[in-house]
């Protein structure tokens, strides 16, 4: 059951299968940080697109879920390349934030949350430019 209205953020979310289930991840930064990007790289080592650019998130009953708006489903676009058909999930329990950056990231970074939804959700601070950040991904998604 729906408990609050959709929520609008820019930021492009992906879900991942593992021995729970499907996490979703939501992938922020600015224009151009590679959110589209490390959502392809993902979905080459079998992740879902939820949704590409912008990401409508409700809260229903203790957790934050994630969908497309309507005219955007199923599709993304890849820089370089236009608008793509990805295969898709419709609807994800978001888990984590991935935070794009250019900035030196810490080593051992301070636990960070971010509200969404009214929803506390970790948040990592990652470089899309980085080979290995796909792979940092998916083991911060099966620690949850």
């Amino acid at each position: 059951m729906l408990s609050a209205p959709l929520q609008p953020l820019h930021g492009t979310t992906v879900a991942g299968h593992g021995p729970h289930g499907w996490r979703g991840v939501l992938i922020t930064g600015p224009s151009g940080a590679g959110k589209s990007d490390v959502a392809l790289r993902l979905m080459q080592r079998g992740w879902r697109l939820v949704s590409d650019d912008y990401t409508c998130v409700f809260m229903s009953g203790d957790a934050a879920w994630a969908t497309a708006p309507e005219t955007i489903s199923g599709r993304m676009e890849v820089r370089g390349v236009g608008v793509i058909p990805a295969p898709n999930r419709p609807l994800v329990r978001l888990r984590l934030i991935i935070e794009l950056t250019t900035a030196l990231i810490e080593r051992l970074p301070e636990p960070r949350t971010q509200v969404v939804a009214g929803v506390a959700l970790p948040v990592f601070s990652l470089d899309a430019r980085e080979a290995s950040a796909v792979e940092k991904i998916t083991v911060l998604t099966q620690r949850l």
